[in-house]
């Protein structure tokens, strides 16, 4: 095969692959960081054997049987004592490639995958490192773009990486879904873990992918079996019902070209009425619980966007009042930047421009090419031109995605030429 052709089929496997190949190999090894350099030889062997013998027809097979066999020889070679012996062993009986009906234990759940959410997510770790590791190892995200996601330093990040592998090696915390009694106590972590995996294909933080379909499917599919698993959770299906208002917009997110097409320019005959009309069926259930949450509200948000037959019918004040609902689960910056946009929209451009004032006072955002982008808007909207370019070119020296960095470029050119 031609080098491109390899590269990319190599690409698409790791989007694909990269999670259920790792999951697999924690799984059976107990040992994280040997399962990711495992995972990641297999993936560079892959380069070089596909060019010669062509690409397997199950890929994700293919990288699971050459990283388990890898992992066994590293085992076999510092085997020191009876435990690491046993752990060779069990690689030894698992000859087969990857069985996604494996259920090791009696939880009902046979998903490696989501098992691996539930181990990352044990109470005995910090929220944020929790999930910070499962989209380390289970969506490949770098350490970087996990950084960008929770706006720290990437320094600060990978130190949470490694304090969170020690404590799970040291705590021997189980690769296995709690019995029902404890699920609770994980809730929030796995809810936090998939809606940002999500939000990472919704809307990538760098690359030259404004969206990864791959990042949105699995999101959903893993939503989906959590829901299943808690039925009676009205969070869980809050956040299936959020995904999938938000996935019904998908395709006409970008254009042809790639580009990004606003929310107010897309084509509402476009978007999916199945999943649109689930997610509100969803939300509905979710809301006759009487137990309201922060996803139940985002989705109701997204619902309202859905629903407007156009742009002009959108409800902006109570989008706006259910932001401010918002604030009270998720006291963040970023929730308050959301609201202060549905201000702009509903009362007047000042009024959304004095919100964005006060947060560029506080400093929490800095660093988050949406808060100048939002304030370039909202200037734009108010015909202040000269002032909106100034805050476009912040916002793009910001901006790590391609797809928005050309929509800021439009934008920033429009308002030099008026």
């Amino acid at each position: 095969m031609n080098v491109p052709d390899v590269e990319e089929a190599v690409a698409a496997a790791f989007r694909e692959e990269w999670g259920q190949v790792v999951a697999t190999l924690i799984r059976v090894t107990g040992d994280w960081d040997l399962a990711e350099e495992c995972a990641q030889d297999a993936f560079a062997q892959a380069l070089d054997r596909w060019r010669r013998d062509g690409v397997p027809r199950r890929p994700g097979a293919w990288l699971t049987t050459t990283a388990r066999n890898r992992a066994l020889d590293v085992l076999r070679r510092e085997a020191v004592g009876a435990a690491k012996l046993r752990e060779a062993a069990v690689l030894a009986r698992d000859e087969g490639p990857y069985d996604p009906e494996y259920d090791g234990d009696d939880s009902g759940v046979q998903d490696d995958r989501l098992r691996l959410i539930f181990t990352c997510c044990h109470p005995a770790l910090p929220i944020e490192a929790r999930v910070a590791l499962t989209l380390r190892t289970l969506a490949g995200l770098a350490t970087p773009e996990i950084a960008r996601a929770f706006l720290v330093p990437e320094a600060t990040m990978a130190q949470r990486l490694v304090r969170a592998k020690k404590k799970i090696r040291n705590a021997g915390i189980p690769y296995r879904v709690p019995p029902a009694h404890l699920l609770p106590e994980r809730t929030t972590g796995v809810l936090g873990v998939l809606y940002l995996l999500f939000n990472e294909g919704y809307a990538a933080t760098s690359g030259a992918d404004l969206v990864r379909t791959d990042l949105c499917a699995e999101a959903i599919r893993l939503a989906r079996l959590l829901a299943r698993l808690m039925p009676d959770e009205p969070e869980a299906l809050g956040l299936l019902a959020l995904l999938l208002l938000h996935d019904a917009r998908r395709h006409t997110r970008v254009d042809a070209a790639g580009d990004l097409v606003t929310l107010e320019d897309q084509d509402r005959g476009a978007w999916d009425r199945t999943e649109i009309d689930e997610g509100a069926e969803l939300l509905e259930t979710a809301l006759r619980r009487g137990s309201p949450g922060p996803y139940q509200i985002q989705a109701a948000i997204a619902a309202c966007h859905t629903t407007a037959a156009t742009a002009e019918d959108t409800d902006w004040a109570d989008i706006a009042a259910l932001y401010g609902e918002l604030a009270r689960f998720v006291p963040s910056a970023v929730v308050r930047l959301n609201r202060a946009v549905a201000v702009g929209m509903s009362e007047s451009p000042d009024a959304g421009l004095a919100l964005v004032a006060e947060l560029e006072a506080e400093g929490d955002l800095d660093g988050y090419h949406l808060l100048p982008a939002t304030r370039a808007d909202l200037l734009r909207r108010s015909g202040r031109t000269n002032e909106a370019a100034a805050a476009y070119e912040r916002a793009l020296q910001l901006v790590e995605n391609d797809a928005e960095r050309r929509f800021l470029q439009k934008r920033l050119a429009e308002c030099r030429s008026a």
